[in-house]
Order: C-alpha cells, then structure tokens, then sequence
C-alpha cells in the first residue's frame, strides 16, 4: 500500500485528504499538534493497519524528523508528503498582533519547508516521491493588506523552487491552491465556498496520476469566486 504522510489533518481540507486517501487504498501518517483529534481521526479510519497519528509541531525541526522517521518505521516507506499545516489572519497590517503575524509565517511558510526537508533525501534515495504543497489562490494575487497572501506567495514560489531543484529525479511536486473552502479556517463562514471534500478531490488526483505524470498546479475555486 502507498503511504501519504500529511501535516494538518486535524479538520478541514487535510481530514477530508486522508479520509480519502485510505478509501483509495494508502496507508496515512496524520501529524498535527492536536493530539486527540488525531487519535479520533486515526480510530475513525480503522486504526495504525490504515492511519497512525503522531504529534507534530511543524515549526519544530525534531518532530518533522520524527514525524518521517515514525513513518518509515511503521510503514517501511513513503510515497507522498502533503505539507498541508496553515493558518491566516485579518487583512491590514494594522490588524492582528505581532505574534499572531510570526506562528503564521513560522507555520505556513517555514513549517513547509522542513516538511520538504524531512522527506527529501527518502525520496532522493527511493528514486521517487510526490511533495504536495498546499498554496492558495492568494499566492497567485495581491490581497490588499494580506501578510497571509505574502505567505501563500511563499509556498507558490518554494514548490516552483523544489520542483526545479528535483528535476530529473523521478520527484513530483503539485500545488494545491484553493480559494474559499468551507472549514474552521474561516470564523465568518463565506457564504459561497468549496467543500474540504472538493479539494481533497483535488489532492487524490494528484497523487492518481502515473509515475510519469506530474500535475504541476492545481488551481480549484467556487464557481464565480470573486478576486
């Protein structure tokens, strides 16, 4: 069975992903700092035959390690990464505190990158891997006042990045750039958005495709989203 390992999955788009991933025959490696959220999720999908929960703060390099190590272990590889962790915040740069505004870089943008990190040199040894990073219709436009915008430009540009620096290797990078989705990511829910379903649609499409198919990006938003 093909193993995903994926951070975030506590709710929303990355709970739906790995619901969907062990219908679709892969083992999941759920790792996210919620630790009862994890065990609910891993029981609800049939226990560590099919998903094992680690506690993992994705700002934290050891438990990125850890977090891969423990897969490995468990499962005896690793086919895919979906370094899905984020959060946002209010529009304005007078909005939000000064430490809201750091756990949110540290999050989207450096946790990303030790996700890549940790899984990067399996997948250079194996000869194969699937890193999927999940970006935003904000790391495509300027959202007046959106530093979370400034770090979903971040993770568009890091995918780009790998992408060119695993070229050749047999290494596929996808990112995943959802606009509105319906999940806790939103304290006002929007009134027209995705289901977290609908973009993990998305994900297991991806991660579908052939060993010589790489989907570069896959942009998905609500019909008649605005910009």
């Amino acid at each position: 069975m093909p193993v995903l390992a994926t951070t975030g999955p506590s709710t929303g788009t990355g709970a739906a992903t790995a619901r969907e991933a062990v219908e679709a025959g892969w083992q999941v490696v759920l790792g996210a700092r919620s630790e009862d959220k994890l065990r609910d999720l891993a029981e609800e999908l049939g226990g560590e035959p099919f998903a094992l929960p680690v506690r993992c703060d994705v700002t934290d390099w050891n438990d990125q390690r850890e977090f891969v190590r423990t897969a490995l272990e468990a499962y005896g590889q690793l086919d895919a990464m979906f370094a899905n962790a984020g959060f946002g915040a209010k529009r304005g740069f007078l909005e939000e505190t000064v430490e809201h505004w750091r756990a949110m870089i540290d999050t989207n943008v450096y946790g990303c990158a030790l996700s890549i990190r940790a899984a990067l040199a399996h997948f250079r040894e194996r000869g194969a891997g699937h890193f999927l990073l999940t970006s935003s219709v904000a790391g495509r436009i300027n959202l007046p006042g959106s530093l979370y915008s400034v770090t979903k430009h971040a993770v568009t540009a890091m995918g780009r990045s790998l992408r060119a620096e695993v070229e050749g290797s047999g290494i596929r990078v996808t990112l995943i750039e959802p606009g509105m989705v319906d999940t806790p990511f939103f304290d006002d829910l929007p009134t027209r958005a995705l289901e977290a379903d609908e973009v993990a649609h998305a994900v297991m499409f991806a991660l579908s495709q052939p060993p010589h198919v790489e989907i570069n990006e896959i942009l998905v938003r609500p019909v008649r989203q605005g910009a």
